[in-house]
């Protein structure tokens, strides 16, 4: 296909929303599989089998769509307003991650994809080419990050989140596959240099070493993946964060050439909540309060589990009580968080 095409596509992504666009090829990331079988190996995903699932796909787009000819990744900024950091001081609020403050990503980036690749389509069309597409946001097998650096959107940080010279890290990723044979972009390279600071701003050392993550100790792992009770240890270091962690992403110095979010679905809706307010929450209040949230995925018991664990770090006795009226509920992972939290107020 004529460079133009791509031009012009690139144009329409812009007036679409997205932030940034480029191509690779589907197997411009022949170390993907390597890399993930180790990770998988020394037991880095914890509770997520689903990642060791289909690991050819994983490993290599080209598997997953062998009639593919290229790859069009796109990023979407949520750049926050305001550094997320600043409710971990407040110990009777709720710390939620900047991705689950407003509508669920999924649905809004799948949408602008969506019509991309209509246009995509309907353009080939036009030159007389027939084109096939498949779209992608966070919900295959498809490991989007080393597309997204083969693509030349940016590199993957010691932090293992996708990082942009021109964007910072707060982005989403989505994906188009296409059978058009479109000009691919050439790979971006590391800009970390020496810098550290994502790794020492984690507060349950979850990096063993730069690049590397062990899930098992994430945050953001523990309070939307983990299932049952979190070890104690982990407990008494998540402080407020009761879905998601942002520390890492907030602490990257490239975020300083960072635009803001433009789409108004990214707009905090969730804020900073009364840790009282939420562990009240019964099921289907719980469905109500968050419904069209990517919170709501984790379901009641998970979420008020971890609304407890921040309750017993708030070290505010008068949230004891709130703890004690838990300390039966059906859920027994629910009543052994209650009865933590219960025992570090001195209840």
């Amino acid at each position: 296909m004529p460079k133009t095409l791509k031009d012009a596509l690139h144009a329409q992504a812009l007036a679409e929303g997205f932030s940034a666009m480029g191509i690779c090829a589907p197997d411009a990331t022949p170390d993907t599989a390597k890399r993930l079988a180790e990770w998988l190996a020394a037991g880095h995903h914890g509770q997520m089998a689903w990642m060791a699932d289909r690991l050819e796909w994983r490993g290599s787009a080209a598997a997953l769509w062998p009639a593919s000819r290229s790859v069009i990744m796109l990023a979407e900024i949520y750049t926050p307003k305001a550094d997320p950091r600043d409710v971990l001081a407040m110990p009777d609020r709720a710390a939620v991650s900047v991705y689950a403050q407003g509508k669920d990503y999924h649905d809004l980036v799948k949408r602008r994809l969506k019509r991309l690749g209509r246009w995509l389509m309907d353009e080939a069309a036009k030159a007389g080419e027939a084109a096939e597409i498949k779209v992608f946001v966070d919900t295959a097998p498809v490991m989007e990050k080393p597309l997204a650096q083969a693509a030349g959107l940016g590199w993957q940080g010691k932090h293992t989140n996708l990082l942009s010279r021109d964007l910072g890290n707060w982005f989403f990723l989505g994906a188009i596959f296409t059978t058009l044979d479109l000009p691919k972009d050439a790979p971006e390279i590391s800009h970390c240099g020496s810098c550290t600071a994502c790794l020492t701003a984690c507060p349950t050392d979850a990096f063993p070493a730069p690049y590397q993550l062990d899930a098992r100790r994430c945050i953001s792992y523990l309070t939307i993946e983990h299932k049952g009770p979190v070890a104690p240890e982990l407990r008494a270091l998540m402080g407020n964060r009761i879905y998601g962690c942002d520390d890492c992403l907030a602490a990257c110095p490239w975020n300083k050439f960072a635009a803001a979010a433009q789409d108004i679905g990214y707009q905090p809706r969730v804020g900073a909540p009364e840790l009282a307010e939420l562990a009240a929450l019964d099921d289907v209040a719980f469905r109500a309060r968050f419904a069209g949230s990517p919170i709501k995925r984790i379901g009641r018991d998970r979420f008020v589990r971890n609304v407890l664990y921040a309750i017993g770090n708030s070290g505010l006795p008068a949230l004891a009580p709130v703890a004690a009226g838990l300390t039966a509920d059906p859920d027994p992972t629910v009543a052994d968080a209650a009865a933590w939290a219960l025992s570090r107020l001195g209840g």
